[in-house]
């Protein structure tokens, strides 16, 4: 009997905190495989920008900018203040200072630039080539691994992605209004939902899992069903395929 084929590419898109990067992260840590918040390397591209003083209203800079840096993903190491990963520009550990608000304000923008995009999404369809990867983002499953066996949309209202965004920003010691995120947030959805590259949306083979109000375990367990139902049913296709 052949073993059940394995979903080992899993692509997740959302929105601004709606808690993808915490359950690919997690769902990653479960599976044995690496996880890859694409969304960091728009705000490396962005923070390199902002300290080189290249005008985030440069397209042609940025794309420039984008191809000349160099952009480092790990796992923490001995790290224990909370990050997901730790990301390098340059060599340089930046991992949360791309949580900044300027960071917030423009990364939208220069993650619409066409130049950007094509030069991030070849590095990203690199990792996804390898295998046993959930890679999180905006357009991971429509654009950058439109074959992934799993795709999954998490999203969360406005008002709970702002909440979580103004705890964040709490923590880190930056006084926000939330009044301010919340605008912040409902700008940024319409933004990246109607820009000409990439416009954020669930693909057509999406499961869209609505985070507001429930646990990360509740979620885990949610996909982690999702993925055994696949699996087997991948299988069970493929076996059908053979024998007949």
């Amino acid at each position: 009997m052949d073993s059940p084929v394995l979903i080992d590419v899993i692509a997740i898109d959302g929105p601004a905190a709606s808690g993808k990067s915490t359950i690919g992260r997690l769902l990653a840590q479960k599976l044995g495989y690496l996880f890859l918040d694409t969304g960091c390397m728009y705000r490396a591209v962005t923070l390199a920008a902002l300290q080189q003083d290249v005008p985030v209203t440069d397209e042609t800079a940025v794309t420039q900018l984008t191809h000349a840096t160099q952009i480092g993903i790990t796992p923490p190491q001995d790290e224990a203040d909370g990050r997901l990963y730790t990301v390098q520009i340059d060599g340089q550990d930046a991992t949360w200072t791309l949580r900044s608000p300027a960071v917030d304000t423009h990364v939208s923008l220069v993650s619409s630039y066409a130049g950007v995009r094509q030069e991030l999404v070849r590095q990203q369809r690199l990792f996804g080539d390898k295998g046993r990867v959930v890679m999180v983002g905006r357009d991971i499953g429509t654009v950058v691994l439109p074959d992934a066996p799993l795709k999954l949309y998490i999203t969360a209202s406005a008002k709970e992605r702002a909440r979580r965004r103004w705890l964040d920003r709490q923590q880190q010691g930056h006084e926000s209004s939330f009044d301010a995120i919340l605008a912040d947030v409902e700008r940024r959805d319409q933004f990246d939902s109607s820009r000409q590259h990439s416009p954020l949306h669930p693909d057509a083979d999406a499961v869209t899992i609505d985070t507001t109000g429930r646990s990360i375990t509740d979620i885990l367990n949610q996909i982690l069903q999702l993925i055994n139902e696949k699996q087997f049913t991948i299988h069970d296709s493929q076996s059908t395929i053979h024998n007949s």
